[in-house]
């Protein structure tokens, strides 16, 4: 349903996903499904910026509630340059006790780096 209200290519559905969002008290959104929302927004071939745009306008709707540590998280890594998910990925391991964020994944660990923490790559 966000993603319809976001990428407005069905317009039944457009109208359902607002109705249903702007009449809800609370609209929670899971950080998996704001993942999914990034990947797809990214195949359609979005800029990274207008991504990010439409996630800071979506969670800061008053009536929305997410894990914003970890969406922060993601924003971040997204606005760097990185994957959103990865950042998701690196906040939640550090929640859960990791000291490292490991990954087959050259560019996550160079961007999970640069945001000063530890990041190794496996080879």
């Amino acid at each position: 349903m966000l993603l319809r209200g976001i990428v407005r290519d069905d317009a039944r559905q457009l109208a359902i996903a607002h109705e249903t969002l702007g009449s809800a008290q609370l609209v929670a959104v899971s950080t998996a499904s704001l993942c999914e929302v990034v990947w797809v927004l990214r195949r359609y071939k979005h800029a990274r910026s207008t991504i990010a745009d439409t996630i800071r306008t979506l969670i800061n709707s008053a009536n929305v509630v997410c894990d914003r540590p970890a969406v922060d998280a993601g924003l971040a890594a997204l606005d760097a340059g990185g994957d959103f998910a990865d950042g998701v990925i690196a906040h939640e391991g550090r929640v859960l006790g990791a000291d490292t964020f490991v990954s087959f994944d050259k560019r996550a660990v160079a961007q999970i780096s640069q945001t000063g923490q530890v990041a190794r790559l496996l080879e």
